[in-house]
């Protein structure tokens, strides 16, 4: 009996690795490819409310962005904010890196002479590369404040409410603490962006001011629809990990702060 409930306890101990693993991985994967696409290119979802436009322009790396938020909530749920907080800190270090090798492949040889916009001539073989490197270095500089300010915030929030609620009232903790910390996102690295790295532009005709708050609200709106759209996975995915992984959110909350 006593072999038997090792063996179990050592197969428990391993799902818990392997799907703490396989959150922090699709978070860490997703946070490199939004970073790379970063302001590549501007969507266009603008849409018309009968005589009215509705402007609502995103960026293509917020495309997939709501998923950090998801998987930080998840593993808030089942393994705490400390070790939350320490894949967010291992995410800034994939930003670092990300800027280490974009620098790195520019500075090898063969040495490309660049023009004053600092990107080889328009039939270079390496325009290419020195534009991905500009947009993604200007992005990712940019991004790496506010990313950091809100990842901190979602599992500072999240735990808050979770403490508010005394461990319930899942639905809460997940809006509350992704729909802040996104806001805050939102308007950071805009604004970081624009004023600091000059990779935004204003289409030409519109005030600044306008531009941005487009940008900021649009921006914003859609991270909010997708957080709003994943509390139903959140409460599916809470519900089935709880028994896979053999963790009661509540009673481990309980027990912590009894």
């Amino acid at each position: 009996m006593f072999g038997d409930h090792k063996e179990v306890s050592k197969k428990i101990a391993l799902r818990r690795e392997v799907i703490f693993i396989f959150l922090s991985g699709l978070f860490l994967g997703t946070l490199a490819v939004l970073n790379i696409l970063g302001i590549s290119r501007q969507i266009d979802l603008s849409f018309n409310v009968g005589s009215i436009r509705i402007p609502f322009i995103v960026f293509v790396g917020v495309l997939p962005y709501p998923i950090t938020f998801l998987c930080t909530d998840f593993i808030s749920e089942f393994y705490g904010k400390r070790r939350a907080n320490m894949v967010v800190w291992v995410g800034l270090g994939l930003n670092i890196w990300v800027l280490f090798i974009l620098w790195l492949g520019g500075v090898l040889p063969p040495h490309t002479e660049l023009g004053a916009d600092g990107l080889p001539a328009v039939n270079h073989p390496d325009r290419t590369y020195f534009q991905i490197r500009q947009w993604t270095s200007m992005a990712t500089l940019a991004s790496m404040i506010a990313y950091l300010t809100a990842q901190l915030v979602d599992v500072h929030i999240f735990h808050r409410l979770k403490k508010f609620t005394r461990g319930k009232a899942l639905w809460l903790r997940n809006n509350g603490s992704t729909l802040t910390s996104q806001m805050v996102d939102s308007i950071a690295v805009i604004l970081i962006t624009y004023f600091f790295t000059n990779a935004i532009s204003i289409t030409p005709g519109d005030t600044v001011a306008h531009g941005l708050i487009i940008l900021i609200i649009s921006n914003y709106l859609f991270k909010m629809t997708a957080a709003l759209l994943d509390t139903l996975p959140f409460y599916i995915g809470t519900r089935w990990l709880k028994t896979y992984l053999q963790i009661d959110p509540v009673e481990e909350y309980r027990r912590e702060n009894s």
